[in-house]
């Protein structure tokens, strides 16, 4: 653009354009600096002083717990007092050098200010250098408006921190006065605690005072009783000397007699001896009338004996020939933890024979002849069929057999562990404890014998060929009695013979895994006991049989996991076990036809289920919830077989004296372990060495 002239009229009109721009300017930085003087103080944010005040307040509410601390405190508190009024001091001075230095940019911006009106002034004044005037307003005018702009934003820092620091000031003077009211009630305090521990200090100056009394006050009674006391003693003392004086006559007295007896001493002798004489004479008299006694108390004992027995064996016969009772099994680790570990049977307190069963939340109860809790040993137990043992040996057939679900505890109630031992084991040490007391009158034999019923295979647990299958028939005599062709029979005298055979066929027993028992009997087991007794003194001869049978447990085959030879054996199991059930179902209906014959074990126990036996059956439960279904089964079964009705057992007796030759033959059979059933098959070559190892241990010796 070219430079105009200073009298052009556009030229002209420019310049007045600039000067009003100059002035509208101008006027509004007056107003913006009026503004800027008109603004309040602010308040001063996040200061930290207002912290500190909350940090004291803290702690001055905290001595006021402590006496003895509040006077260290005052201190603290007077010091830091001391300190904000110093810093206080400090906040004013910069206070007021903020304000000088507000007053100075003040000045000179209004120094500026009158600068630019007479330079407004000196340009209206001039015309002529109109161009270089306007150049050096339009060069001094942004210089200006940015030095404005930053007194401005300095004076409003400055404005800030004076609200702030005025706000400080006012905190702390709100703070000291706080202080010095508090510092006023602490004294208080103290003062008021000082009043309280004189007062204490008096009362405990009379507590003491009257302590005092009461000790001197005590002293003086006790010395006054001693008095008494030492009075008393002094009396007696003088009461004693009396009586050793009165004593000194009856010494006297005393020693003459003893010279008396003395004298008369020495002629005991002589009265011994005839004392002795007469008494051997009335000795002699009492042995004799003793003998005469005798002979008539033997004559009754042996009366009262068979009447025992008679009695012994109603009493038997009229508490059921099958008589159930039930034995639960204590809760164990293998059960697991959780709801369906818990307990769900109960007994009754008044009842020994009830047992409550919590089935789906419903109580169930049955009643059988005796129920033991998880507590009772294998003895109270064991005492319960005892009874039905001694049968045995006056020429009975007793039966006993162990019913259940798998892992309830049937082997350990009929087997037990070589510690504690089952009913087998002490059923055959009472045999022996019973025919060592009739030794005297009676001669027994007792021989034992094993088998298991496998898949539906009778086996011989002790024989040379435990695989071999057995087979079931009649006896040929004629009796009805059923037999086992081939089946071993050993002779036990002892305990140790018992141990022996035990821990024989328990090793030829069919035993597996499964997810409900670890050690899961999978066959059924038969122990035979048979006791033949002969009479001394009339000939009359006794065989009584006792079977202890430890069933297989049933089991539901989706909670056994049994697969492939388990699951066959499972089978097998079960259907024996339901065989058993119509027999009992046949039994408890009076039917015609009981279906024995449907299984190998319901044809084994025949003679213990079809009237000629006494028949006890003990049913093993577990208690926790997740096995109830089988428990109510179990014990619905009980139920069932408690109601069946045999008919009294016979006994099996012979009288008659034997020959010579028949008691050679009968101790010649007594002596071989082998029976006669097995003397037609030859054991094989290829025989295990092990059966005739026990055989040799359970020969009697020569």
């Amino acid at each position: 653009m070219p430079p105009l002239g200073p009298g052009s009229p556009q030229g002209g009109t420019d310049l007045e354009k600039h000067r009003d721009r100059l002035m509208v300017e101008n006027e509004r930085l007056r107003q913006e600096l009026r503004e800027w003087r008109a603004q309040p103080a602010g308040p001063c944010p996040g200061c930290e002083h207002s912290q500190e005040s909350t940090r004291l307040r803290d702690q001055l509410s905290q001595l006021q717990l402590e006496v003895a601390e509040n006077r260290g405190a005052l201190s603290e508190l007077n010091l830091e007092v001391q300190q904000k009024t110093d810093r206080l001091a400090e906040v004013e001075l910069r206070l007021k050098d903020c304000l000088a230095e507000k007053a100075q940019e003040e000045e000179r911006l209004s120094r500026r200010l009158r600068d630019s009106h007479e330079t407004i002034a000196s340009l209206r004044a001039q015309s002529p250098p109109v161009k270089y005037v306007i150049k050096t307003v339009e060069v001094e005018s942004p210089k200006t408006k940015q030095a404005l702009s930053e007194s401005q934003a300095r004076n409003q820092h400055l404005q800030e921190q004076v609200a702030m620091q005025r706000q400080v000031l006012k905190e702390m003077e709100q703070q000291l006065q706080s202080s010095h009211q508090l510092t006023v009630q602490l004294r208080a305090q103290i003062a008021m605690y000082e009043s309280e521990l004189e007062r204490a200090h008096g009362q405990m100056l009379e507590e003491m005072q009257s302590l005092e009394e009461d000790k001197n006050r005590a002293i003086e009674e006790a010395f006054a009783r001693a008095q008494v006391e030492m009075k008393a003693v002094h009396e007696n003392l003088a009461g004693v000397r009396t009586n050793l004086l009165t004593l000194q006559p009856a010494l006297r007295t005393l020693t003459n007699d003893y010279n008396g007896l003395k004298r008369q001493v020495r002629g005991f002798p002589l009265l011994l001896q005839e004392a002795l004489r007469s008494v051997k004479a009335e000795i002699g008299q009492a042995i004799e009338e003793v003998n005469t006694n005798n002979q008539e108390l033997l004559r009754k004992y042996r009366r009262e004996l068979q009447l025992r027995k008679k009695c012994h064996n109603e009493l038997v016969r009229l508490k059921g020939n099958i008589r159930v009772i039930a034995r639960v099994r204590p809760v164990t680790k293998e059960d697991g933890e959780g709801p369906e570990a818990t307990n769900a049977v109960t007994f009754d307190p008044d009842d020994d024979s009830i047992i409550h069963l919590l089935h789906k939340g419903k109580p169930v109860s049955f009643e059988l002849d005796k129920v033991f809790s998880p507590w009772a040993s294998q003895q109270d137990v064991f005492q319960e069929v005892q009874a039905l043992i001694t049968s045995c040996i006056d020429g009975f057939n007793v039966c006993i057999f162990a019913y259940g679900q798998t892992g309830a505890g049937k082997t350990y109630t009929m087997e037990g562990t070589p510690e504690n031992p089952g009913i087998n084991q002490r059923a055959l040490q009472l045999l022996f404890s019973e025919v060592q007391d009739k030794a005297s009158d009676w001669e027994y034999t007792i021989t034992v014998s094993a088998a298991e019923i496998y898949n539906e295979v009778l086996r011989d647990l002790l024989g040379r060929e435990p695989q071999e299958k057995l087979e079931i028939r009649l006896c040929p005599d004629g009796s009805g009695q059923l037999y086992v062709p081939g089946l071993t029979e050993f002779q036990v005298q002892s305990v140790d013979d018992i141990n022996k055979v035990f821990e024989f066929g328990h090793t030829n027993r069919t035993t597996e895994f499964t997810n409900l028992n670890e050690h899961s009997s999978r066959s059924h087991a038969l122990l035979i006991v048979t006791v033949r007794g002969v009479d001394c003194s009339t000939g009359l001869r006794t065989t009584g049989k006792l079977n202890l049978v430890d069933l297989a447990g049933s089991e539901r085959v989706g909670k056994s996991g049994a697969e492939g030879s388990r699951l066959r054996e499972a089978q097998h199991i079960n259907k024996s076990l339901s065989a058993l059930g119509d027999v009992i179902a046949a039994l408890r209906s009076r039917q015609g036809h009981v279906p024995f014959r449907n299984s190998k074990l319901t044809y084994l126990l025949q003679d213990s289920l079809s009237g000629d036996s006494k028949t006890l059956m003990v049913v093993q439960v577990s208690p926790v919830e997740k096995n109830t279904s089988e428990t109510l089964y179990s014990l619905k079964f009980a139920e069932r077989v408690r109601s069946v009705e045999l008919g009294p057992g016979s006994r099996r007796t012979e009288l008659g004296s034997w020959s010579s030759q028949e008691h050679l033959e009968w101790e010649s059979a007594c002596q071989t372990p082998q029976p006669a059933a097995r003397a037609h098959s030859a054991p094989s070559s290829g025989t295990s060495s092990r059966p005739g190892s026990i055989r040799r241990k359970l020969q009697p010796s020569a």
